[in-house]
């Protein structure tokens, strides 16, 4: 019998949350903190003081030993260094547990060692971390023991921002500000605060941890560099919402329990196509906050594996030849009273703040689509975008039949009158009620599609951090309230400026919407007529980062400056480089000491056997013919090993960033292709019991 627990009595008990604050705080430090949350004032030391102690009193409680700046810089992964509660010992030889509101405010890691792009040369180690308030503290429980963890930003002594969080809080207080403008234009007085909410849907992999430990390519760059598809994929389709299997389904209740007690909402939870695939999404949280969270998701979903003997693959594409894994990024705004901005209501021709919203939404879009797929750029990701699994490279926004008939009417008309309204499915089936209908269906193939009341960027990498998403989506909507703003806050008749601007909006960013399968190649065809970009690859879209487009853009909202969009472009091409780097040298090390001595060792044991064959005077045709096929992929595989031994070597004497990393791309991964063809042909000659790893089907399918 599994444990039974009631999840509204551990779901944030591990939270230093808004509930304990107004517990332990005095009345008047509770109020200026809220005050600070809300970035109306700064935190007095004695205020930091006071707070600093009631955190560490509470999580001393919970068995804390140690506290933690935990941040997230720009490698892919979050970071912490543990400090203990005790201070210097007294005379007596006892020691106190302290923690001063300097030691919760502001932090000192080591910044040389993280990716800058620049900004920090070896021998300048000096960087701060600083504790985000918006972001509640919790304490995680582990091998360690307990730690209260504190999540902070991340910049240099110099002021750049070396993190994910730092600029993700800025195009927040961008777009909160831009917002804010246009919904005074319909009269809304009352807020003061607007806010993008997040929903990340977070895809994985679950292979058993024998196994994967026996891969040095999962172990090394987190997906197969080798493997032939085993007689069954997904094909079936039966994977796919199926029943969850035991192993699995004690994997997911921990997994939820822990987020639980952190105050994740993990919500809900289903076996995806892919054979080991499965997914995990939470209700929605304010930006940053949902953006810890997910990070927290991919912390405990590999934590949680570990003690059950399995591995969590967050890798885009573990497998070749089933479907790789996304994060689906639920993004909407909602003011602090109550109204999301993306709802269009039962009438949406009648509702003009959702379109003039929606206008702006896809004018930013379309004018920024090399940025908003450069957002969703990673390594991994490349081997997943454009496939019939995910979004094709091209920005597109799906509406729905509902609102492209509305947006149409504006264009072809000049108004709107009407809308389609939902209908009933009638089941055919007595027993069974009619179903109220949606007024349109959903695009799985769109990248950035209407899904009701919100819209869903589908090209985020599992692997990856939603903040650049975010970021981008935040700060490109921000500039067009700006500029829409400018101009509608000084018309005579705003009535009619916002429906000649809606209209204008409509039918000038047009181009961006499609509704049709993103999959086609007829699709790209029109992209392309269109004038869309299709950029294919990350080392193509890194370059988005740095035009003057995009400079502008960032500089004028406070949310990047140049210097911090040129090291984050060579942050981006040197990872490239890095990872593919690994990839290359982990193929060279499996082939040369695993695949061609296994593949030695069964064409000696088949030779014999056609020897002993012809000395008993029968046929052994087969066996030769066998031992031909052998030969021949054993000398393609040893000619691919030094072509690739030798473009690795000519890529590490590239000096340039970006010359590195087009180098990789275009032949350091081809090698890489050519030295697997050959490989993965003779996973299917030999006998599965040389064979030296576990093949595709003993790991997505023996979980």
């Amino acid at each position: 019998m599994s444990e039974r627990f009631n999840v509204a009595d551990i779901f944030g008990e591990n939270v230093f949350n808004d509930t304990v604050m107004k517990e332990r705080l005095p009345k008047n430090v509770y109020k200026n903190l809220r005050l600070t949350m809300d970035g109306k004032q700064e935190l007095s030391k004695e205020d930091a003081d006071v707070v600093a102690n009631a955190m560490k009193d509470w999580a001393i409680e919970k068995g804390a030993t140690h506290y933690t700046h935990w941040f997230q810089p720009l490698t892919g992964a979050t970071a912490e260094k543990h400090d203990s509660f005790i201070s210097a010992p007294k005379s007596n030889g006892k020691v106190l547990m302290e923690f001063s509101g300097k030691e919760l405010i502001k932090g000192e890691p080591d910044a040389s060692s993280f990716p800058s792009g620049g900004l920090r040369a070896t021998f300048e180690a000096r960087g701060y971390t600083a504790w985000d308030c918006t972001s509640p503290a919790f304490v995680r429980e582990d091998a360690a023991g307990a730690t209260l963890i504190i999540p902070t930003a991340f910049c240099s002594y110099t002021g750049e921002a070396l993190d994910q969080k730092t600029p993700l809080l800025r195009s927040m207080d961008a777009i909160n500000k831009e917002a804010l403008r246009l919904v005074r234009l319909f009269g809304n007085t009352e807020a003061t605060k607007v806010t993008p909410s997040v929903g990340a849907e977070q895809e994985y992999f679950i292979v058993d941890r024998e196994k994967y430990l026996q891969r040095k390519d999962l172990v090394f760059s987190g997906r197969t560099l080798f493997g032939g598809m085993p007689p069954k994929g997904q094909e079936l389709d039966d994977h796919y919402f199926g029943a969850i299997r035991e192993r699995i389904a004690a994997y997911m209740k921990d997994v939820n329990k822990e987020l639980w007690k952190l105050g994740v909402s993990a919500k809900t939870q289903h076996n995806e196509v892919a054979p080991a695939q499965h997914e995990l999404a939470p209700i929605y949280a304010e930006c940053n906050i949902a953006t810890d969270n997910n990070q927290l998701t991919m912390e405990v979903m590999k934590k949680v594996a570990y003690r059950h003997g399995l591995v969590c693959l967050l890798h885009e594409k573990p497998f070749a030849g089933v479907n790789g894994s996304g994060k689906h990024n639920n993004w909407s705004m909602t003011t602090d009273n109550g109204v999301n901005l993306l709802d269009p209501g039962k009438t949406p021709h009648e509702n003009i703040q959702f379109l003039l919203v929606l206008g702006c939404i896809m004018k930013a879009v379309d004018t920024h689509a090399d940025l908003l797929r450069e957002s969703a750029s990673n390594v991994g990701n490349d081997h997943r975008l454009g496939a019939n699994e995910a979004p094709p490279a091209i920005i597109s926004m799906f509406l729905g039949e509902q609102l492209e008939d509305v947006v149409m009417q504006l264009i072809d008309k000049g108004d709107a009158t009407s809308s389609i309204q939902k209908g009933k499915l009638k089941t055919g089936v007595k027993s069974l009620p009619d179903l109220a209908k949606d007024a349109t269906d959903r695009n799985r193939t769109s990248p950035f599609a209407f899904t009701g009341n919100k819209f869903e960027f589908r090209m985020v990498g599992s692997a990856d951090s939603i903040a650049p998403a975010n970021v981008v989506l935040n700060t490109i909507v921000a500039e067009s309230f700006k500029e829409v703003c400018d101009e509608l806050e000084k018309a005579e008749n705003l009535d009619m400026a916002i429906h000649d601007k809606i209209k204008e909006l409509f039918t000038k960013y047009h181009r961006i919407v499609f509704n049709g399968n993103g999959y086609s190649d007829e699709w790209v065809a029109e992209a392309e007529k269109r004038g869309l970009p299709n950029i294919r690859n990350m080392v193509d879209a890194v370059s988005a980062l740095t035009t003057d487009k995009a400079v502008k853009l960032f500089e004028e909202f406070g949310v990047f400056t140049k210097t911090e969009l040129e090291s984050r472009s060579e942050i981006k091409y040197e990872a490239y480089s890095k990872a593919i780097n690994i990839e290359a040298k982990t193929m060279l090390d499996m082939a040369a000491k695993q695949i061609v001595p296994a593949v030695v060792s069964y064409s000696t044991e088949v030779a014999n056997s056609a020897l002993a064959v012809a000395e008993v005077g029968c046929d052994n045709s087969v066996q030769k013919e066998l031992l031909a096929d052998i030969t021949t992929e054993l000398k393609a595989v040893k000619e691919a090993q030094a072509k690739l031994s030798e473009a690795v070597c000519k890529a590490a004497k590239l000096t340039g960033a970006k010359e590195q990393a087009v180098f990789y791309r275009d032949v350091v991964k081809t090698a890489m292709d050519e030295l697997r063809k050959p490989a993965d042909k003779l996973e299917m000659l030999v006998d599965e019991e040389y064979w030296p790893f576990p093949q595709y089907e003993d790991l997505i399918f023996e979980v």
